[in-house]
Protein backbone atom coordinates (compact mmCIF):
# COMPACT_ATOMS: atom_id res chain seq x y z
CA UNK A 1 0.00 0.00 0.00
CA UNK A 2 1.42 3.33 -0.74
CA UNK A 3 1.71 6.12 2.28
CA UNK A 4 -0.13 8.61 0.63
CA UNK A 5 -3.07 6.40 -0.06
CA UNK A 6 -6.47 6.44 2.42
CA UNK A 7 -9.32 4.21 1.72
CA UNK A 8 -12.22 5.88 -0.21
CA UNK A 9 -14.85 6.19 2.53
CA UNK A 10 -12.45 9.14 3.61
CA UNK A 11 -13.28 10.91 0.41
CA UNK A 12 -16.20 13.32 0.30
CA UNK A 13 -18.95 14.18 -2.42
CA UNK A 14 -17.37 15.84 -5.85
CA UNK A 15 -13.88 14.24 -4.70
CA UNK A 16 -11.87 12.52 -7.26
CA UNK A 17 -9.08 10.00 -6.82
CA UNK A 18 -7.03 7.27 -8.75
CA UNK A 19 -7.33 3.23 -7.15
CA UNK A 20 -4.20 2.07 -5.31
CA UNK A 21 -5.22 -1.26 -4.11
CA UNK A 22 -7.84 -3.42 -3.17
CA UNK A 23 -7.61 -5.79 0.08
CA UNK A 24 -6.58 -8.93 -0.62
CA UNK A 25 -10.26 -10.82 0.23
CA UNK A 26 -13.13 -12.37 -1.40
CA UNK A 27 -14.34 -8.49 -1.53
CA UNK A 28 -11.74 -7.14 -3.13
CA UNK A 29 -12.00 -9.64 -6.17
CA UNK A 30 -15.97 -9.04 -6.40
CA UNK A 31 -15.00 -5.13 -6.33
CA UNK A 32 -12.46 -5.84 -9.25
CA UNK A 33 -15.08 -7.84 -11.14
CA UNK A 34 -17.03 -4.91 -11.19
CA UNK A 35 -14.47 -2.31 -12.63
CA UNK A 36 -12.77 -1.06 -8.99
CA UNK A 37 -9.11 -1.83 -10.80
CA UNK A 38 -6.01 -0.11 -9.52
CA UNK A 39 -5.40 2.53 -11.77
CA UNK A 40 -8.76 3.68 -12.55
CA UNK A 41 -10.27 7.12 -12.02
CA UNK A 42 -12.95 7.52 -9.50
CA UNK A 43 -15.67 10.06 -8.76
CA UNK A 44 -17.70 10.17 -5.35
CA UNK A 45 -21.23 10.67 -6.70
CA UNK A 46 -23.08 10.81 -3.43
CA UNK A 47 -23.17 10.29 0.16
CA UNK A 48 -26.01 9.36 2.17
CA UNK A 49 -26.45 11.33 4.97
CA UNK A 50 -25.48 9.31 7.81
CA UNK A 51 -22.04 8.05 5.42
CA UNK A 52 -23.43 4.70 3.84
CA UNK A 53 -23.95 4.12 1.29
CA UNK A 54 -21.42 5.95 -0.84
CA UNK A 55 -22.25 6.22 -4.81
CA UNK A 56 -19.14 6.55 -6.84
CA UNK A 57 -19.09 7.09 -10.73
CA UNK A 58 -16.38 4.93 -12.00
CA UNK A 59 -15.87 4.44 -15.94
CA UNK A 60 -19.56 4.83 -17.46
CA UNK A 61 -21.55 3.58 -14.56
CA UNK A 62 -22.63 4.02 -10.87
CA UNK A 63 -21.73 1.82 -8.08
CA UNK A 64 -23.02 2.37 -4.92
CA UNK A 65 -20.93 0.67 -1.98
CA UNK A 66 -21.23 0.57 1.85
CA UNK A 67 -18.94 2.36 4.18
CA UNK A 68 -17.67 -1.11 4.94
CA UNK A 69 -16.99 -1.86 1.17
CA UNK A 70 -15.26 1.63 0.67
CA UNK A 71 -13.12 1.05 3.40
CA UNK A 72 -11.47 -1.74 0.87
CA UNK A 73 -10.72 -0.05 -1.44
CA UNK A 74 -7.54 2.47 -0.94
CA UNK A 75 -7.21 5.80 -3.15
CA UNK A 76 -4.82 8.39 -3.70
CA UNK A 77 -6.69 12.10 -3.80
CA UNK A 78 -6.80 13.76 -7.40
Amino acid sequence: MNKNSIPLSYLRKGDKAIIVSLDNSALGIKLMEMGCMPGELLEVDYIAPLGDPISIRIGNYLLGLRKDEAVAIKVMKQ
